[in-house]
């Protein structure tokens, strides 16, 4: 038996050596919203090598990409569009067919908070989630990797995998799934995505399957970013990173707003404090803007998620913690309302007020979650006639968030038109163009009294209040006249 040679023996060594990383040559995103459309040119314009596909059910919302009139505004987004389309870039409804020929697809759908049933108003609602890995299950005959793209709750790839696994019919076929959350900010998504401070990958790096599989990714972000800034990290933490990092975002902007109230009240000036303890090189001096309160797709949805996971894991002081950042939000802006009534001598039944500015923040034409949503319906609760104007955000946009207020509505193509007989002004949006605008003229078209009231302190308060305006700009001294009608 001498000549027998001794069975080969697979070391894990050589054993991890045979998982291969596939090299991607084909990605197809499902969801051509906010988040798959930028990113997805992003790497088209970057990765010339891989076909780069975007599937969407809606139809008008796919032709739109393939048409001049795209249907968000970012800033560089449109260039980098036409660029790439038709050559490496391609937009469809056949999610099918895209889902089958890619190798890699991003899932970057809406997950909203649940309106309905368990955990409403704060969990996450997977619907479409769901519905896309079923769809993915079922067309797939080769491997895939799947990257969660969306904000989602913890271990939503545990649930994502189950679903997959036992929905594939063709026989062999492996998921990875992977988590590579956005940290976009919009009004600079493309400088976002062209520069990121990091890219995140969570993956399940225990084994030489998932490092394949998150190899894989970091070499598509490789062809651009430099490697120091991708970072890898098993599943949970990439998923929870994202929910944290716009908690901790939120969370100092409710700060320097609790700050605004106590300024307002003790005659500090809130921007003088934020700039003081922004110097702090700990602090550092970036989202310590005092403001009628913050907005967006995910700082409310996301601490809310992840609030009610804390709840979910009997953490009720850690979940109460998040909750208060939303609640010292909500309580900014109907302080915000009460200072324009209390301002307006308690009545501002039948009076026309201008609000300037509707998007959650400047250059974006974006509405979700914006302050301007519920200080409008505050005021039209005191019978206010409000007069809208915002350089992006469409007039069916507004009607759309302002349901069942609309009578006490009208939206305006210019400024000059939204003040004309106005009593007040309220700055809700910090657009660049509300600051060159000529307050003089518009003081001389609005009703007298004149009431400015600067929710986002962008305005020069010394020069309106020369032209004759009473000016409330938040969490600065009070003007003497504002406490005489609060009878202060």
């Amino acid at each position: 038996h001498a000549h027998l040679k001794p069975p080969k023996v697979v070391s894990r060594r050589n054993r991890i050596a045979l998982v291969t990383m596939v090299k991607i040559t084909s990605i197809c995103c499902i969801g051509a919203g906010y988040v798959g459309g930028p990113t997805m040119a992003m790497i088209a314009l970057k990765c010339p090598h891989i076909r780069v596909t975007v599937v969407d059910l809606s139809q008008p919302r796919i032709d739109a990409w393939n048409s001049e009139h795209l249907p968000i505004y970012e800033p560089g987004l449109d260039e980098i569009v036409k660029a790439c389309l038709g050559k490496n870039l391609f937009f469809t409804t056949d999610v099918a067919g895209s889902i089958a020929a890619a190798e890699m697809i991003f899932v970057s759908v809406n997950t909203p908070t649940k309106k309905t049933g368990l955990g409403a108003g704060k969990a996450a609602d997977l619907t479409y989630w769901e519905s896309a890995a079923r769809t993915i299950a079922a067309v797939s005959k080769s491997n895939k990797i799947i990257v969660e793209k969306s904000t989602v709750p913890v271990r939503t790839a545990e649930a994502i995998e189950k679903v997959l696994q036992r929905n594939c019919s063709a026989p062999g076929v492996r998921f990875d799934i992977l988590s590579n959350p956005e940290f976009l900010a919009e009004g600079t998504a493309m400088e976002d995505l062209s520069l990121p401070d990091r890219v995140l990958i969570g993956g399940k790096i225990e084994n030489p399957e998932g490092r394949a599989a998150v190899d894989a990714l970091c070499e598509v972000y490789a062809n651009w970013v430099p490697s120091e800034r991708i970072l890898r990290a098993n599943l949970w933490s990439a998923e929870l990173s994202k929910l944290a990092a716009n908690a901790f975002l939120a969370q100092r902007i409710s700060s320097i707003n609790a700050m605004s109230a106590l300024c307002e009240a003790t005659g500090a000036d809130v921007a003088q404090v934020s700039r003081a303890i922004g110097m702090d090189s700990r602090i550092g001096a970036k989202f310590l803007s005092a403001s009628v309160g913050f907005g967006g797709s995910c700082f409310q949805k996301d601490i809310l998620n992840l609030a009610y996971i804390c709840e979910c894991h009997g953490l009720k002081e850690v979940a109460d913690y998040w909750y208060s950042v939303v609640g010292m939000n909500d309580y900014q802006k109907s302080r915000f309302v009460k200072r324009v009534v209390s301002a307006m001598f308690n009545t501002i039944r039948g009076k026309k007020i201008t609000m300037l500015g509707f998007a959650f923040k400047k250059d974006t034409g974006d509405t979700r979650e914006t302050p301007a949503i519920d200080v409008g319906k505050g005021l039209i609760e005191d019978g206010a006639k409000l007069a809208i104007y915002d350089p992006k955000v469409t007039d069916e946009q507004i009607a759309q968030d302002m349901e069942g207020n609309t009578e006490n509505i009208t939206t305006f193509k210019t400024a000059k038109e939204a003040l004309d007989g106005a009593h007040a002004v309220c700055i809700m949006t910090e657009w660049d163009e509300f600051k060159l605008y000529d307050w003089k003229e518009i003081y001389s078209v609005m009703q007298k009294p004149a009431f400015v009231f600067d929710g986002r302190l962008i305005l020069d308060h010394e020069h309106l209040r020369e032209i004759g305006f009473i000016v409330y700009a938040l969490g600065k001294p009070i003007d003497p006249f504002l406490k005489s009608a609060e009878g202060v």
